[in-house]
């Protein structure tokens, strides 16, 4: 028997949506984009006050997401708020790397129905097109590492006949919640955005993939993760990134992640839930009728 969510509201089935994050202060950020009336005006809590922002984006959030006896959540049940656009949102933090964000987004989509996964988070930019600071929504998510070294260089599992290493989001919706973020956060930039297992700490390696995906923007640990389930249950994904590094060689002295948690809230409170959710089921129809 399937575990679900159950559903609070009565009357007609809400519209909902699941954002997967890897660590706490990533759905703080979130959390407080999407509950703050005005909340691109809104004072952004330091990143170093976790323990405040827990607790203030949680008491805004309300309770937990309530989750039926038998499912076990891995790290812990989604946090619900329900948008004032009349979207159900649960935001989970489901770990860090694309394992953990596949286990963690497959136990949300089985415990309860959603309309689209957004796999969400800090990220490091590729430059010069992706600079600290700068929003980045996924045209294509690829895991940049799962393949095999061959004589002739890398070869990925598609080329093996394996599987799969691309999902492609709706291109209407990444159009459309790119349109919207740039009339509120500033230039907003689509491209490629790298799943890695191993997050890139040379200027060779930053090389070596741009020269492999030539469209790439951005680089994060989940985002194929959460592709992959929500692929396998039927749903669309959508990925959203903010840069607080330069993907290269480790320089902390470089990295802003503040400044990139106050930016990934600033997009929260601004996408348009429902024109958002619309575009990716008109699209998914598309696709089933193709």
């Amino acid at each position: 028997m399937t575990a679900r969510l159950p559903d609070e509201q009565s009357g007609p089935a809400r519209a909902r949506l699941l954002v997967v994050v890897a660590v706490a202060p990533e759905a703080e950020a979130v959390l407080r984009g999407l509950t703050a009336a005005g909340a691109c005006a809104a004072p952004s809590a330091p990143a170093t006050a976790q323990a405040t922002a827990h607790a203030t984006a949680h008491a805004s959030a309300g309770p937990a997401a309530p989750a039926a006896p038998d499912v076990r959540w891995p790290g812990g049940a989604p946090d619900r708020v329900e948008h004032p656009s009349g979207v159900t949102v649960d935001v989970l933090a489901g770990g860090v790397g694309p394992a953990a964000a596949a286990a963690a987004a497959a136990t949300a989509l089985t415990a309860a129905r959603y309309d689209l996964v957004v796999s969400a988070g800090i990220a490091g930019g590729f430059a010069p097109q992706a600079p600290v600071g700068a929003t980045v929504i996924a045209e294509h998510i690829v895991a940049a590492d799962l393949g095999a070294e061959t004589p002739e260089g890398f070869a990925d599992v598609t080329e093996l006949g394996f599987g799969t290493v691309r999902h492609t989001p709706a291109p209407a919706a990444v159009a459309l919640a790119a349109e919207a973020l740039t009339a509120v956060v500033g230039p907003v930039l689509t491209g490629t955005v790298l799943t890695v297992s191993t997050v890139t700490g040379s200027a060779g390696r930053a090389a070596e993939l741009a020269a492999r995906h030539p469209r790439v923007a951005a680089e994060a640990m989940e985002g194929f993760g959460v592709a992959e389930a929500a692929a396998r249950h039927g749903v669309p994904v959508f990925e959203l990134r903010t840069v607080s590094n330069p993907v290269g060689p480790r320089d902390r002295a470089a990295w802003r992640i503040g400044d990139a948690l106050a930016a990934l809230e600033r997009a929260f409170a601004a996408l348009p839930y429902p024109e958002l959710l619309t575009s990716c089921r008109n699209a998914s129809k598309e696709a089933g009728r193709g």
